[in-house]
């Protein structure tokens, strides 16, 4: 199959280490979505945690979906400093994390 056309999603998985309390964690999702605001590349954000009755999220809790244009607006995302100020910061404070970037594809 082509390669889709249109935007991309950055999907982030996360599990928290078990010492961030969820007062912290309050703090760093808004702060993960207040990032559409300073980056410009970024378009869209949406968050949740994992309500599967499947048991077979491997330990991750959160997911966060972020929407570009393209893959270079996630790669320049991505290099963005106030991501990596971010980024720093947030991961700091997982336990396990897997990213994936993709478009959305219809068969």
């Amino acid at each position: 199959m082509e390669e889709a056309k249109g935007p991309v999603k950055h999907v982030l998985l996360a599990k928290f280490k078990d010492d961030v309390t969820q007062e912290k964690i309050d703090e760093l999702i808004k702060g993960y979505a207040n990032l559409v605001n300073l980056i410009e590349p970024m378009k869209a954000f949406h968050w949740g945690k994992d309500v599967s009755i499947e048991n077979l999220h491997q330990g991750f809790t959160h997911i966060f979906e972020s929407t570009f244009e393209s893959k270079e607006a996630v790669a320049e995302y991505v290099a963005h400093p106030i991501h990596v100020e971010f980024a720093t910061m947030f991961l700091g404070s997982l336990d396990k994390v897997l990213v994936i970037d993709y478009k959305p594809t219809s068969v």
